[in-house]
């Protein structure tokens, strides 16, 4: 029963995200890992023994275990990953922010010299 459950999670997962690309709500590139990951999960909620014969391989005695490290794992990156596209966005915001700071004095400047100019050429 809670295979038919992922399976139909997936799918609405899937069409979910897809949704929210056409809808122009998330970024294609942030879209692609999400995607990926429920198509893992679909894929090993279809073929249930994937898990077993990985788990053997591994020695894992407990084949769901295996499966809730590998969740834990791709939770761990993307959040890595949002992390690290975060930070980039920080230091883009704080760089803007400097140069607007610059170009917002560099006008006042002009428009302080402006009226000088004016009085000294009537």
């Amino acid at each position: 029963m809670i295979y038919y459950f992922a399976i139909v999670f997936s799918v609405f997962f899937i069409a979910f995200i897809i949704s929210l690309v056409k809808k122009d709500k998330l970024d294609e590139k942030y879209s692609i890992l999400l995607l990926l990951f429920s198509i893992v999960i679909l894929i090993v909620s279809i073929y249930p023994k994937i898990i077993t014969i990985v788990a053997n391989e591994f020695s894992v005695y407990y084949p769901p275990s295996l499966l809730l490290l590998f969740a834990i794992l791709i939770l761990g990156a993307y959040v890595l990953h949002i992390t690290i596209v975060i930070t980039k966005q920080n230091k883009m915001i704080v760089k803007l922010t400097q140069q607007t700071g610059i170009l917002k004095q560099r006008i006042e400047e002009l428009e302080d010299e402006e009226p000088k100019n004016k009085t000294k050429n009537a």
